[in-house]
């Protein structure tokens, strides 16, 4: 009993001094914060004076050396990371569709008619009720929308984790899958500082555009998604390149934008036609003229908002056309 008692004070002895040896802020010496820690010697080192402050720290890293990429992909042992963009979130096991074994060898047809059933049972058990059978079709759609207006990962991670909170405040019912993933990539373009038009979004979608204008609003609303409202100045860029224009028509297309927006413009306006408007006037002041019809394709603006915008912008700037 009493050697017992001992062994459980001396734990807590070293425990209580592992702790505080891990909570080591500053050098003891000098006082100073810059602590670097030395990997190769796996020593804490202060910057500023060279005293040691700790020695004998654990590597976390791998026991094995790689010297290129191709190397450390086939040392690693771990797998892809986790991942909001698939209903199990990417943790479930996979049975290659390679018929062959361990050592590269084909397996006999008795094999390959058993490998065939697992594969078949391991896709249907993969989604064990309706509930994830929505969350698979809903994280597809937005991938293949994704895919189709040519966005980042990280704006398909954000639409998937936006979807995932619908689902669990159970704002889908009485709305489509479809419809409420749609929202959600529109939501997590905006999100990302990435925007697309309705017009853009509804294109790639089997959903018409006044259903996701209704859905985004109703989710963003419900899930307190706090939205600002989306510069012009970021579909300049997009347009610009669609129209083959210069860097000096985008430089003044931006300078336009800015200089009407201080003035009240902008308040009440669609930003897709400002933008179209601006790069227009941009064009015409650049000699690098564009078509009002060419500016409304790109843009999937009608040509009459672009001429009501243009005139608006000019008569600010002072410039007479």
């Amino acid at each position: 009993m009493t050697r017992s008692s001992r062994q459980r004070e001396r734990e807590r002895e070293s425990e209580t001094e592992q702790e505080e040896d891990e909570g080591v802020r500053d050098c003891p010496e000098c006082g100073s914060e810059d602590l670097i820690k030395s990997s190769d010697r796996g020593e804490l080192i202060c910057d500023d004076c060279g005293l040691v402050v700790e020695e004998g720290n654990i590597d976390p890293g791998p026991e094995w050396r790689a010297f290129n990429h191709q190397e450390r992909q086939e040392k690693s042992r771990v797998g892809a990371p986790t991942t909001q963009t698939m209903h199990d979130k990417g943790l479930t096991t996979t049975i290659d569709w390679k018929d062959k074994d361990a050592y590269g060898r084909s397996i006999s047809s008795k094999k390959r008619s058993q490998m065939h059933r697992l594969r078949k049972w391991q896709e249907r058990i993969r989604t064990k009720d309706a509930g994830e059978r929505n969350l698979q079709f809903a994280l597809s759609e937005i991938d293949r929308m994704a895919s189709a207006l040519g966005v980042p990962r990280s704006v398909r991670e954000v639409a998937s984790v936006i979807y995932r909170r619908a689902l669990k405040e159970d704002l889908i019912r009485g709305r489509s899958i479809e419809g409420v993933a749609t929202s959600a990539l529109y939501a997590a373009c905006r999100k990302e500082g990435i925007p697309r038009s309705l017009e853009e979004i509804s294109d790639v979608s089997r959903v018409e555009r006044k259903e996701i204008g209704r859905t985004y609003r109703y989710i963003s609303q419900e899930l307190g998604l706090e939205m600002e409202p989306v510069d012009p100045k970021k579909y300049v860029p997009r347009f610009c390149s669609e129209l083959e224009l210069s860097e000096e028509v985008q430089t003044k297309a931006n300078e336009i934008i800015e200089t009407t927006a201080e003035k009240g413009l902008l308040s009440g306006k669609s930003p897709t036609g400002y933008a179209a408007a601006a790069i227009y006037a941009a064009s015409l002041l650049c000699n690098e003229k564009k078509t009002q019809r060419e500016v409304a394709d790109v843009a999937q603006v009608t040509e009459v908002t672009i001429r009501n915008r243009y005139q608006e912008q000019i008569e600010a700037m002072g410039i007479h056309s």
